[in-house]
Parts: C-alpha cells; sequence; structure tokens
C-alpha cells in the first residue's frame, strides 16, 4: 500500500511539473504580442477553453476528494490562463476583445455556473460526483481531439510551423503521468481522456518527423519561381523600352543618371517595380 501511494504521488507531481511547463507553452506567443502591441491574428479560444477545463477539474477534484494534486495544477492553470486572457484583452483589436468576452460569459459565467447549481441543486454524494466527472472526461475528449485540426493543416500544407515538436511532446508526456495517475487512483475520468491524449500526441510527434524539412523542400522551387519570373520581366522591359537597359545594366546608378527631365522613364521604372512586386505576391 506505501508503494502504491507513492506511485500515485509520484506521477501526480510528475504531472504537475509538465502541466505546468505546457501551461508557460504560450509566454513566446505572448512576448511577441506585447512587442507588437497586437494580437496578429492569434484567438483567444484556447486560453479560454483552458481556464473552462481548469475551472471544472478544480470542482472535479474537491467533490471527488484525495485528489490534491489535481487541485493544485490546476488552480496554477487558472491564475495563467487569466492573465494571458487579460493580455489578450488588452492588446486585441476592438472585434477580437468583444467576441473574447462573449465567449467567456459564455462559457464561464452561464456554462460553469449553470453546471454548478445544477449539480448543488439536483444531485447530491457520490451521484453529484460521476455526472461532474462525465463532464470532466467528454470535455477533456474533446479538448484531446482539438489537434486534429492542427494535424489536418499539417498534411495539407506539409508545414510544421503551427505544431512545434517540444510542445506536443510534452503534452504527450503529460498525458502519460495523468494516465497512470488516474489508473493507479482506479479514477477512469481522469485516466481515459489521457488515453487520446498519448494516441494524438504520439501521431503529431510522428507527423513533425515526417515534415519537418518538408517546408524547405517546397521553397527551393518556388524561389527559383519568383527569380525566374523577375528576369522575364526585365527582359520584357528592356524589349519594350530600350532606354531601361542602362538602369538594368547599373542599378546602382539609377538616381544618378536619371535627371528631372526623364518623367517618362521613371514611370516606366516605377511600372515595372510595380510588376516585379505583384508577381511576388503571386507566388
Amino acid at each position: 500500500m506505501a508503494a502504491h501511494h507513492s506511485l500515485i504521488l509520484a506521477f501526480g507531481l510528475l504531472g504537475n511539473i509538465i502541466s505546468f511547463m505546457v501551461y508557460l507553452a504560450p509566454i513566446p506567443t505572448f512576448h511577441k504580442v506585447h512587442k507588437k502591441k497586437s494580437t496578429e491574428g492569434f484567438q483567444s479560444l484556447p486560453y479560454v477553453v483552458a481556464l473552462f477545463s481548469s475551472m471544472l477539474w478544480i470542482y472535479y477534484a474537491i467533490l471527488k476528494q484525495g485528489a490534491t494534486l489535481l487541485i493544485t495544477i490546476n488552480s496554477v492553470g487558472c491564475v495563467i490562463e487569466t492573465v494571458y486572457i487579460a493580455l489578450f484583452l488588452f492588446y486585441a483589436p476592438k472585434k477580437s476583445r468583444i467576441q473574447t468576452v462573449k465567449l467567456l460569459v459564455l462559457l464561464i459565467a452561464f456554462g460553469y455556473g449553470f453546471m454548478v447549481i445544477m449539480t448543488m441543486f439536483l444531485a447530491k454524494g457520490e451521484k453529484r460526483i460521476q455526472i461532474i466527472g462525465w463532464i470532466c472526461l467528454v470535455f477533456n475528449l474533446i479538448v484531446f481531439a482539438a489537434p486534429l485540426c492542427i494535424m489536418r493543416k499539417v498534411i495539407r500544407t506539409r508545414s510544421v510551423e503551427f505544431m512545434p515538436f517540444p510542445l506536443s511532446f510534452f503534452l504527450t508526456l503529460g498525458a502519460v503521468m495523468w494516465f497512470f495517475y488516474g489508473l493507479l487512483l482506479k479514477d477512469y475520468n481522469i485516466a481515459f481522456p489521457n488515453v487520446l491524449g498519448i494516441i494524438f500526441g504520439i501521431v503529431q510527434m510522428v507527423l513533425y518527423i515526417v515534415y519537418r524539412n518538408a517546408k524547405k523542400i517546397l521553397e527551393e522551387p518556388k524561389l527559383q519561381e519568383l527569380s525566374d519570373h523577375i528576369i522575364d520581366v526585365v527582359k520584357l522591359s528592356t524589349m519594350v523600352c530600350p532606354e531601361l537597359n542602362p538602369v538594368v545594366l547599373q542599378p546602382n546608378d539609377v538616381e544618378n543618371d536619371i535627371t528631372v527631365e526623364d518623367e517618362n522613364l521613371k514611370e516606366k521604372i516605377e511600372e515595372t517595380k510595380e510588376e516585379v512586386k505583384e508577381l511576388s505576391v503571386q507566388v
């Protein structure tokens, strides 16, 4: 029995440490947001969902008893996610800010509040624990299924830009720790969702290994194509307008060679520059 409790404590502590590192993973993102004073198209949904998930598990652990390590990490998670959401609201444009507030009201105020009130008045004892346990289980399955969108994007774009390997690794490792913690506690509401987390985590890491160099390989033909387009445009421009030949041969002396009277030549040069820019955007 002593060994069994030691294992529960060990897996719980490791789960706390790894989950804490995962909670800190968005710090570089928010450092970039703070530096540029803009959320740059980032979404608040992951942070609101993470906050809601942490609150659910705290409520469940309080009712369950004996799952103190769930309370500790999810309390820390609530604080960290609240800070992220506050930073997002501070730097987000008005439209994103309104959407985030609506999401917070919907999930936290109505969703969580309604669930707590209903379970407090309509269920008691073990039945209440079972209901909250099932809610946590279903919600965690949804959270663990969320990376399917990212994995689909990786396969479609052949790029792992939005699926960093360290994050996938630590999420998988965390799922392993919480799986064994729930298994040793004989709490399948904790253990079962983490099986899905382990599976998806392994798939993400495999995809990373498969596609980690694919973007570089794909970019090289694109750059060559862009270079060919630019050369074609320059050749065409010199054929149509022979006056541009000195400009093409001596690009550094363009401004020195052109006088105020060369308005037509200036215009043609600007048109050529614009065409090159348009081609680069298309490629």
